[in-house]
């Protein structure tokens, strides 16, 4: 296939569907756990679940780098932005992020220098404007956007630009799996792998998947056909009572992943010993830190950040969500205290948000599932 359109033909769809439903076994429940956040869009925006048979159940994992970032990082930041020397640049969908009490745009609105930028090196543009103002710029996101922060670090001290550093919140995917399937409150049979993160790391960072906990993952691309090929690729490995890695997204991932990318982050960043992500607490090894070699660009070096944990709002269940014990529609404030005007949770923020999915693509055929009495949440308008 070479054009959008061919990942999107109805009659493969439908083909690709038949096959699945005849490798179900009577009388067996399967779950399968989508990563990225990205996979979960194209689900429901597609209405991938009206294809599969009821036996198949998709959930939503932590895939979305702007859904974990736990309240009191964006609380850090904000305290960033509130010194009168600081610039704060931040990606667009960090802006209405809550914290424990305000967002980027609530600081924003209340006299903070934050500007919404679309790489890091336009960060780096406004340090070498601003020459008189320290740039701080909001660094988020897995494997796939920390190569873009390292190799901005790298410019930087390269240029000598003193005025510039990062306040590093990447996290790994690895680490965020490994507490999901050490978790109690979730049984899964195979992973949709995430297919950004992929192109970075590759295929080989989840043998253990397969190895110590049996289960098959297939790195996914993000068409609708990507996404029930490897739904099937899933299905036949199970049928055959095999639990391997496979690579459906050949097209753009490679096995062993980008070795240029994987070699900038090692020189720039290190693991944390601990990080917290929101709804998974705790993760040890978890996330990246600015090596001590660029301390002169690491923010959380080079400011006094408070630092303070902040508890999730007792109505936001994000935490549930982001673990794929609750659906979205579940929660008790969707769609009603908590709307993408209104967010409580992170969730609802993001465009990669599981929450967001929900409410803007399936949510209206929930409900008028709900109104017949029919126990699925069947996405499609």
């Amino acid at each position: 296939m070479r054009y959008v359109d061919e990942y999107r033909d109805a009659d493969k769809a439908r083909a690709l569907a038949a096959r699945i439903a005849q490798l179900c076994e009577p009388g067996r429940q399967y779950k399968f756990m989508e990563v990225c956040g990205g996979h979960t869009h194209t689900i429901y925006k597609h209405g991938i679940e009206d294809y599969l048979p009821e036996a198949i159940t998709l959930v939503h994992g932590p895939g979305c780098p702007v859904c974990v970032i736990p309240m009191g990082r964006v609380d850090d930041a904000i305290h960033l932005a509130e010194q009168s020397s600081v610039i704060m640049a931040s990606f667009g969908d960090m802006m209405r992020v809550p914290g424990g009490s305000r967002s980027f745009l609530d600081a924003k609105a209340a006299g903070c220098d934050i500007r919404m930028v679309y790489s890091p090196l336009d960060a780096l543009k406004l340090a070498r404007q601003n020459p008189d103002r320290r740039v701080v710029f909001m660094a988020i996101g897995f494997e796939t956007t920390a190569p873009s922060t390292a190799m901005t670090v790298l410019r930087a001290a390269r240029d000598g630009l003193t005025n510039f550093s990062v306040f590093s919140n990447h996290v790994t995917i690895i680490p965020a799996i490994k507490a999901i399937l050490d978790s109690p409150d979730l049984r899964l049979d195979g992973f949709l792998g995430p297919g950004h993160v992929s192109t970075v790391i590759g295929c080989t960072p989840y043998d253990f998947i397969a190895a110590q906990h049996a289960k098959p993952l297939v790195v996914a691309g993000f068409e609708p056909l990507d996404i029930l090929q490897s739904i099937y690729q899933l299905m036949v490995q199970l049928s055959e009572g095999r639990s391997e890695i496979e690579n459906q997204y050949s097209r753009v991932v490679a096995w062993a992943g980008n070795a240029k990318a994987l070699s900038v982050l090692t020189e720039v960043f290190e693991l944390r010993p601990q990080f917290e992500w929101r709804g998974l607490g705790f993760i040890s090894h978890s996330a990246l830190q600015v090596r001590e070699k660029y301390a002169a660009f690491d923010a959380e070096r080079l400011f006094e950040l408070p630092g303070v944990r902040v508890a999730d709002p007792k109505a936001c269940q994000c935490g549930e969500v982001l673990k794929g014990v609750l659906k979205p529609w579940e929660c008790k404030v969707f769609g009603t205290a908590c709307t993408p005007e209104t967010p409580i949770g992170t969730c609802m923020v993001s465009p990669e948000g599981a929450c967001a999915a929900y409410y803007n693509f399936g949510r209206f055929s929930r409900e008028r599932l709900q109104q017949a009495g029919s126990p699925l949440a069947v996405i499609s308008r």
